[in-house]
């Protein structure tokens, strides 16, 4: 493996150990581990992929990382990234789930998620606000991502949200420019967004077939996850509602993707092969969706009227994490203790160049003593 691979392995191997709080979280350390110390690409491309990344399913930060891995060690980088990043989350899920089957219970681990929770707040206020910068470029772009930050806190998918956002702000700078020159080059653009993921029959190896199908075609949050695998596993009596409810919380509270659940159910359901063929069926489609996306991203950032969607689509991304970040802060930040984390972590972060890491880990010892000792 030569040292740009290693280099790839290494830094998302240690974000997958230590990657909590969701997709936003996730992108904000992705941020200031890639971008901050390591400059592996511009900012501007950063935001690029995360636009990109948002318009195809799966899950957007695990892709993030597969596209980080592709910019610095090509097509290998792409499965290296990505597998470092879900190695440790699939791990930690297998073992938990091991002790779920043995033991019937899981260990006690809520002090620990409570102070990370306040922690990761101030780690994507710090990314919103340094890829907002990049962002926004007119006045145009702050009423349109305004426009989306509202629709997103009522309830709009986020992922109608970005395409209406981009469409829109696609043909406003159309109109704009009154540049008609490249609109063919919009063609492959289109045809790769419009593939239609189509469900697999059930056969011998009926895991990795109901998890690659979820895999194809899941868009949004945790929940989302739920209510595909509730229609998939619990109609058919492969798994009980309750069963789920934990496996999905397992996925919330060990580091890395929320697809981890899958993990937790393949070995629930069928050993550790269950727990192979489940995690391989639902990532396997995330990496085929970044080789194929990857290379049009420049070429959509070349063409004018594809530029005007992307800057669309980028600032559309960073009012949807403002969302995220709002709509988390009301969750979390309700008693005095999370309120104090909070505090802390947003000095470490603004104040401080503590690793993002540390701050997670900090604030994770700080809910476990205050939650402890204060309750």
């Amino acid at each position: 493996m030569n040292a740009k691979l290693l280099e790839v392995a290494r830094v998302f191997f240690k974000l997958g150990c230590f990657a909590f709080g969701g997709p936003a979280a996730h992108i904000a350390m992705m941020e200031d581990e890639i971008i901050e110390k390591r400059k592996w690409m511009t900012r501007d491309y950063f935001l690029d992929l995360i636009g990109a990344t948002n318009l195809i399913p799966g899950p957007n930060s695990t892709e993030m990382t597969m596209h980080c891995g592709y910019e610095r060690a090509g097509k290998a980088g792409l499965f290296v990234a990505g597998i470092a990043f879900i190695f440790p989350a699939t791990v930690i899920t297998a073992f938990l789930a091991y002790l779920y089957v043995k033991y019937g219970q899981l260990p006690e681990v809520e002090p620990f998620i409570y102070g990370i929770k306040p922690a990761v707040l101030a780690i994507i206020a710090s990314a919103i606000l340094k890829l907002g910068k990049k962002a926004i470029k007119s006045a145009e772009l702050i009423i349109l991502g305004l426009l989306v930050l509202i629709a997103s806190l009522l309830g709009v998918n986020e992922v109608v949200g970005l395409l209406t956002a981009g469409v829109l702000g696609m043909l406003y700078f159309y109109i704009k420019s009154k540049s008609i020159s490249d609109f063919k080059s919009v063609t492959p653009f289109i045809f790769l967004f419009g593939i239609q993921a189509t469900a697999t029959k059930v056969s011998a190896i009926k895991l990795f077939f109901i998890f690659l199908k979820v895999g194809a075609i899941l868009y949004g949050s945790g929940y989302v996850l739920f209510a595909y695998l509730d229609a998939e596993l619990v109609t058919r009596g492969l798994l009980t509602r309750s069963e789920l409810i934990d496996a999905i919380a397992i996925g919330q509270f060990t580091p890395g993707p929320v697809l981890s659940t899958s993990t937790f159910i393949g070995y629930q359901l069928s050993g550790f092969s269950g727990a192979l063929l489940a995690t391989t069926g639902i990532f396997l489609p995330s990496f085929l969706f970044v080789l194929i996306l990857n290379p049009f991203i420049p070429k959509m950032r070349n063409s004018k009227i594809l530029r005007g969607f992307l800057d669309s689509v980028n600032v559309a991304a960073v009012a949807v994490m403002l969302a995220v970040l709002i709509v988390m802060g009301k969750e979390t930040l309700i008693e005095w203790q999370s309120i104090v984390i909070a505090l802390i972590a947003v000095l470490l972060t603004f104040k401080t160049k503590v690793s993002t890491i540390w701050t997670i880990l900090i604030g994770a010892i700080l809910g476990f003593f205050l939650l402890t000792f204060t309750k």
